[in-house]
Formats: C-alpha cells, structure tokens, sequence
C-alpha cells in the first residue's frame, strides 16, 4: 500500500502540466494532515527527515497552496492534503533583470528553478517579520522570501529616484526602504 506521499507523487507525475497544473480547478475533500513541513529556511521536511530530492520539492511546489483558511495544501483533482510551512513556503535565490523587447524586467528565481516577473500580478513586498527583507507575492497565495544573496543582489541592482532606493521590472516600481 502506497504512503500518501508517495500517492501525491504518483498523481502529480500522472499529470500533463508540470510548471503551473489548474490548481484553481481543482477542489477536492480534505484528504487529512501529511506530516510534510517546510522550515523558515525554505527545506522541505517529511516525518522528520529532509527530503533531498530537489526534483520531489520542485513537484511539490508545482501543487501546493494557500486557501482563504491561511493554511498550505498539496492538492490534485482527488487529493488535498494540509502541510506545515513555517514562514514562506518558497525562497527567491537569485533576481536578475531581463530585456523584453526593449522593456527592461525584473527576474526572481525560486529555489525550485522557476522563474517570476515581478510586476502588479507578483508584487514586491518587504516582510517585517524578518527584518523587511524583499519577499514576493505569487499564485495560488504563496509567497517566497529573499535568500540573504537575493536579497543583497537585489539592492545593488537598484537606483536612487527622488531620494528613495527603487527597483523597476517594466511600469511597475518598488520601493525599497518601504513606505
């Protein structure tokens, strides 16, 4: 008999969008707890034992979110299944900027490789929690908090405008130092 983790596993690879499965399709009963945790520090935990397979979490990544509840959920069209996540359940570990025909964009790569625009639909925001440290807002509710290198990356790409320390990806602007 199959551990529901090996059961998300099989139903996830079984799956034909790997990058961004219809979450928002798919709304099934709560399957139970799965003793999944995902540590301050982005590690992705399974009864206690990290789970090292880079290409499992990036799997799980791709199917989890976070309902009106504040909880985090992996789901597939006939599973859900609630999980601990410490802080952000993912972690920016690089920013770069990209040129779009000639519009100049900002690039944040997640820890499971995938890459975000920043703009008006992944909003910037600095977390307060840890210091207003550069986190950003993503699909499904998530959320993914600067690694330290991220973040210092982060500033020194940016500009002074008017005295305020900002970062640009296309029309949208951040402020850095906050409000």
């Amino acid at each position: 008999m199959k551990t529901p983790l090996e059961s998300l596993e099989t139903r996830v690879k079984s799956g034909r969008d790997y990058e961004s499965p219809p979450l928002h399709l798919w709304n099934p009963r709560l399957s139970g707890d799965i003793p999944i945790r995902i540590d301050a520090s982005g590690h992705w935990y399974h009864e206690g034992s990290k789970i090292e397979r880079q290409s499992l979490v990036n799997l799980f990544a791709s199917i989890l979110r976070r309902e009106a509840d504040e909880e985090y959920y992996l789901v597939t069209p006939e599973e859900k299944w609630r999980i601990e996540v410490e802080r952000h359940p993912l972690l920016i570990v690089d920013f770069n900027f990209q040129v779009v025909d000639g519009v100049q964009y900002l690039e944040a790569t997640l820890n499971t490789a995938r890459g975000v625009i920043a703009g008006e639909d992944f909003p910037l925001f600095l977390d307060a929690a840890v210091g207003d440290i550069a986190a950003m807002k993503l699909a499904h509710g998530l959320t993914a908090l600067s690694a330290r290198s991220a973040w210092y990356r982060l500033v020194g790409m940016a500009t002074t405008v008017n005295g305020h320390v900002m970062i640009t990806s296309g029309a949208y602007s951040f402020n850095l130092e906050g409000d």
